[in-house]
């Protein structure tokens, strides 16, 4: 990370492609001094199936951000999406020691709540506490040096599979950089694009990428469900190939530069150049036989996301509606296309929160990058305070006035 203590990296590892941005923290806020970005070649589906395409990826765009931040880069928060990702709720409850809740009331109660099977498959990623209850009094956010007898949580814990973890911070340690934590990219993408009264009033974060659809409700200024559907931009560009007889390269570019979400946004006589496999003379289309098959797999997916979102029961309570981002939702009509679907508000989240660079990264492309970045900044300056707080000494201090406590 340089020797600066300031700069931190996000690290966007995506199906299409890999992003790094670089941060710098002033008395302004923080400011983004550096972007790279890189076509992916290495996952599917938001999973590492490739390591050295993706090692390849990684270099290549953390080399540009290091140029532009003209700084070295060491360490990164790295976001993790896929079709393993498991997100469910918990609750735990523990007897508050001195009748005033401690820190270490509040370290039990979360350890108690996350006392819940796990197959050794997988691995907790994140554990973030949604409410406290002590003795029947609910809707707390900060137990501390509260007066009780009993102290419950609240919390939702987002699991993923162990192997795509580690495939993550291989290909990374391979591009030789450290992980300081791996954040699932839907929370990181809300850091980015979501003000704290949408997290009040209710809303649902849709980060729509290449490989994966990511989604994140919040209510309450909580998580209160996290879900990936294993769907993504991608599979709109697959259909243009196969419709169209296309590459997949060219398909893309079709779909960024032609595509609407709706195909009566298009005109029928307005022609499009498709170029053609094995060298073949290209062919051309009418836009709006192209807009025809981006419909319908469009639709599908939005349903897709509404069926998930009505799965948890909080449809009715997002008062604040929908965000949509991620580079799929740069297809004009998309937004209008999902408020429709989703019967409730929608807007398109670009990154906020930062300064610097802010020309380059206004758009839901840098969603993830930009959030990873602004967990990254909130991360570091806790452990910064823990490095000078938790000597060896005082823990060894502390833990044994804890046992002794136990007894007397």
């Amino acid at each position: 990370m340089g020797k600066n203590n300031n700069v931190v990296v996000g690290l966007d590892i995506g199906t299409s492609k890999v992003c790094a941005v670089v941060g710098e923290m002033t008395e302004q806020g923080i400011e983004v001094i550096g972007v790279g970005t890189h076509t992916s070649q290495g996952l599917r589906k938001g999973v590492v199936v490739n390591i050295e395409s993706t090692v390849t990826s990684i270099k290549k765009a953390v080399e540009e951000a290091e140029l532009m931040a003209g700084c070295e880069i060491h360490t990164v928060f790295v976001g993790i999406a896929g079709g393993h990702i498991k997100g469910f709720n918990s609750h735990g409850i523990v007897a508050v020691k001195n009748k005033e809740v401690s820190q270490r009331d509040v370290d039990r109660v979360i350890d108690a709540a996350k006392a819940v099977a796990i197959p050794l498959d997988r691995e907790v990623l994140h554990i973030l506490p949604q409410e406290y209850i002590i003795d029947d009094q609910d809707g707390i956010r900060e137990p501390l040096g509260m007066s009780g007898v009993r102290l419950e949580a609240r919390v939702h814990i987002v699991t993923g599979a162990v192997t795509s973890a580690q495939n993550i911070v291989k290909s990374c340690n391979r591009a030789d950089l450290n992980v300081a934590d791996i954040v699932l990219e839907p929370l990181a993408s809300a850091e980015a694009v979501l003000t704290d009264e949408e997290r009040e009033l209710g809303v649902a974060l849709i980060d729509m990428g290449g490989g994966t659809t990511d989604l994140a409700i919040f209510h309450d200024g909580a998580v209160k469900h996290t879900a990936v559907i294993a769907i993504g931009g991608n599979h709109v560009t697959s259909d243009i190939a196969a419709g169209l007889r296309t590459p997949f390269a060219d398909a893309e570019r079709i779909k960024q530069r032609y595509g609407f979400a709706k195909a009566s946004m298009a005109s029928g006589e307005e022609r499009v150049e498709v170029p053609s496999a094995g060298g073949k003379a290209p062919g051309s289309v009418s836009r709006q036989i192209l807009c025809e098959i981006i419909e319908p797999r469009l639709d599908e997916l939005f349903e897709l996301v509404q069926k998930e979102i009505a799965k948890t029961g909080f449809d009715g309570a997002l008062a604040s509606g929908a965000v949509m981002t991620g580079g799929s939702m740069l297809l004009a009509g998309a937004v209008e296309m999902a408020e429709g679907i989703f019967r409730m508000p929608t807007r398109l989240g670009v990154p906020m929160h930062v300064g610097g660079l802010v020309d380059i990264i206004a758009s839901p492309v840098y969603a993830t990058g930009i959030g990873l970045l602004l967990y990254g900044m909130k991360r570091q300056e806790r452990t910064y305070f823990r490095m000078h707080d938790d000597r060896i000494f005082s823990k060894v201090k502390h833990r044994m006035s804890d046992w002794l406590s136990e007894f007397f």
